[in-house]
Parts: C-alpha cells; structure tokens; sequence
C-alpha cells in the first residue's frame, strides 16, 4: 500500500512539473500562475503549492530532473570519446539539444543571473546542481590527460563550466536560422581554446603561471 501511495505521489508530482514547463512554454514564465498550472495539470491549486510552493520550486525541480537526464548520455560521451575536443563539443552540444524545446524558457530564466537570486546558476540554492555538472567537466579533463601548470589545473573545469554558460546564454538569444551563429561561435572559440591550453604548456609562458594562479585564487575567493 505505502509503495501505491509512493508511486501514486510521484505520478502527481511529475505531471505538475509537466504542466508547468508547458504553461511557461506557452504564458512565459513571469506571467505563469500557479493556478493556472494547476489547472494544466488537473488538480486543486492546494495539491499544487503541497508539491511545489512556488514558481521558483518548479524551476529547481526542472534543473534537478534535465541533470538527471542529461547525466546517462554525458557518461556515455565520457566513455566513448577518445579527445578532449571530442568530449567537450559532446557535452556542450548535448545541453543545446536537451534544452532546445524549453529554449524560451531557459531565456525567461537567463535574466535571474544575479548569484543572490535563488534561481541564478551562480547562487547557493544551486551550487549542488551546478557541482555535480562541474564534476562532468572535470572527467573530461581528467580521462582527457590535460596538463596544466599546478597553479591553474584546479580551476580549469570550473572555467570551462563558465564557458558553457556563455555559450547556452549567446544561444537562448541567437535569432538566427537554427541558432546557426551559436554553431559558429562554438566551433571557433573551443578550437581557439584548445589552442590556447596547447601553448600553455610552454616553458616560454611560465612568468604568467603565477600571477594566472593568484587571479584564479582571488575570483574565486580562495586567495
């Protein structure tokens, strides 16, 4: 009886989180209510807010759920990729294809960006999402063999998590046929970036390694 009631709840819970990605799809999700979600979904504006209470949980629970999706398909990328290059464009071109049909949304939502808002990719309330995607980043460094000098090897999946957000922001804005110029803009700048960590290696570049390190330190607090 207990798993019934289990299964029964999270049935409920699913479908309202379904309802809700609809009706932000098609209201926006500034001007969605919660009863109007509700009423998507066929339950009691009470049952909504007993599952969800507020438009601000719907969001967590979807960031929690596409991770929760993605994370199959990025382990496969991990495993089956030989380069670094290959691992990268997999994963970051696999999030454009798992958000496109909520693009309008992931728009809507691109505007809390400030780190105090609890929906910004950057705040507290997200930071458990926001490791656990760093940690794919992090593999692929790692299963890749990229070598950096010690003083900035610790930031580079964080940074490249950064370079992701850039990009998944340039896109939920790209106007253009198919989001062509994010292609465009992804296919240069990773190959200008590896590129780059390529030269890193250098012993020409080691004057930099340090101050590089100390700015990395001091951005991200741990100076």
């Amino acid at each position: 009886m207990a798993r019934q009631v289990t299964r029964k709840s999270d049935a409920t819970r699913a479908r309202i989180l379904e309802a809700a990605l609809r009706v932000f799809r098609e209201r926006g999700f500034n001007t969605a209510t919660m009863r109007e979600i509700a009423a998507e979904a066929g339950v009691a504006v009470g049952a909504a807010y007993y599952y969800f209470d507020s438009k601000d949980a719907l969001v967590m629970a979807f960031y929690e759920q596409s991770q929760d999706q993605m994370a199959p398909a990025q382990d496969r990328i991990l495993a089956s990729c030989r380069t670094f290059e290959a691992r990268l464009r997999g994963i970051i071109g696999h999030k454009f294809e798992h958000f496109a049909p909520n693009r309008s949304l992931v728009g809507a939502l691109s505007a809390h960006i400030d780190p105090d808002h609890p929906l910004s990719p950057f705040s507290p309330a997200t930071a458990k999402i926001r490791d656990r995607d760093i940690a794919f980043f992090a593999r692929a460094v790692t299963e890749s063999g990229v070598r950096l000098p010690p003083s900035i090897q610790p930031y580079l999946p964080r940074l490249l998590w950064l370079y992701q957000m850039g990009l998944l922001l340039f896109w939920v804005y790209d106007r253009s046929p198919r989001q062509a110029h994010t292609a465009l803009l992804f296919d240069k700048t990773l190959r200008m970036m590896l590129l780059a960590l390529k030269l890193a290696g250098l012993p020409l570049l080691r004057p930099l390694y340090r101050p590089a390190g100390e700015l990395l330190r001091t951005i991200y607090g741990e100076a």
